[in-house]
């Protein structure tokens, strides 16, 4: 195996950032984390004392001039994604970009043209978008069976993403820039949806509504959401996201198909103890969502850099990740709007 290694910039070093940095530094042997850039002090600060030889900069601008790197992975805020990843892809460089693409469904779309265009010049450039449970083994083993046929062609795919319960105050914040529940929490649901009913199919309609449980002062959005979503050929899916789980994160997937049903998670656990005592016997969940994904994480940095020093295909295609942006933005607007969403015979639009 070659002893080359990937030279690596990170963008972005808050809560998601710190993790891919720490991966990408720590733990891809085949990777060398050269530079970092976020504008926030502390994250620089924090970056200092846990990035040994990285070479830290307050500009992503100054970083891409500067530093001789060969893939960036963006963990920014959301709203600036789109943008540097395309400065990224428009110097040829490798990108493993956070998800979403974007919150604005025009400006994914945008990234997905600049990365097309650029592959004339640069052919062997790799740009993926960061779905983490695509590498989790579980749900490569459910979508490994599934493909094999044995249990038929999949009929209904329902999935969950269930957040710990915030009483920090964060959330409501959070949920101001977030785009709304269906593209922050059930953007993953969304993706494996995709994976598990195929990436192509049309879409022949979609419908979501939600309510305000515990967080009443949100705008335009919910703390609990149901939506469903009927596809050409005989297929639905129903999705369900919530930010009030008293226990932890418990996210949830399965498959029903026409001999047989596929399940991930369905009782969940933080590993394989189990506590009896007075209070009866139970199992700790993960607290968090990256609790839950970590091993998927490391996969995730592994497998993108043996793409782009080995020129192999990317586990998540670009064009995925758009649609997964159109279909949460849909959602987000039934929502929103109350209406069922209609789509035409070839699912135009999404």
């Amino acid at each position: 195996m070659s002893s080359q290694k990937l030279r690596v910039g990170i963008a972005g070093l808050g809560r998601m950032g710190k993790r891919h940095a720490s991966n990408f530094h720590h733990l891809t042997p085949r990777a060398n984390v050269i530079a970092a850039s976020t504008p926030d002090p502390e994250e620089r600060k924090w970056a200092a004392e846990n990035l040994e030889g990285v070479t830290i900069y307050a500009d992503y601008d100054e970083m891409l001039e500067k530093e001789n790197i060969q893939a960036v992975v963006i963990a920014s805020i959301t709203a600036v994604h789109a943008e540097q990843a395309i400065k990224a892809i428009e110097k040829g460089l490798h990108v493993l970009c956070e998800k979403p693409l974007s919150l604005d469904a025009d400006v994914a779309k945008s990234v997905l043209t600049a990365y097309q265009k650029s592959l004339t010049s640069h052919p062997n450039q790799k740009v993926m978008c960061g779905f983490s449970r695509r590498f989790d083994e579980s749900y490569r083993e459910a979508h490994s069976r599934m493909s094999s046929a044995s249990h038929g062609a999949p009929v209904f795919f329902r999935s969950q993403t269930a957040d710990l319960l915030d009483e920090s105050g964060f959330f409501v914040e959070y949920a101001k820039t977030s785009g709304g529940i269906f593209l922050d929490c059930s953007i993953h649901d969304i993706d494996l949806m995709l994976w598990f009913m195929g990436e192509k199919r049309p879409l022949k309609s979609l419908q979501a509504v939600g309510v305000k449980a515990i967080h009443k002062t949100l705008e335009k959005d919910a703390d609990n959401a149901i939506a469903t979503l009927e596809f050409e050929g005989g297929r639905i899916a129903a999705l369900y996201c919530t930010r009030m789980m008293a226990a932890g994160q418990e996210d949830t997937t399965e498959i029903i198909c026409e001999r047989g049903s596929i399940r991930v998670n369905m009782l969940g656990r933080k590993n394989h103890v189990e506590i009896h005592d007075a209070h009866g016997a139970r199992r700790d969940l993960p607290k968090h969502y990256y609790e839950r994904f970590r091993e998927a994480f490391g996969t995730e940095a592994r497998e993108f850099t043996d793409a782009c020093l080995n020129n192999k295909d990317v586990p998540v295609s670009l064009e995925s990740s758009v649609r997964a942006v159109l279909v949460g933005r849909a959602l987000q607007g039934s929502l929103v709007s109350g209406e069922k969403v209609v789509f035409g015979e070839d699912g135009c639009g999404i």
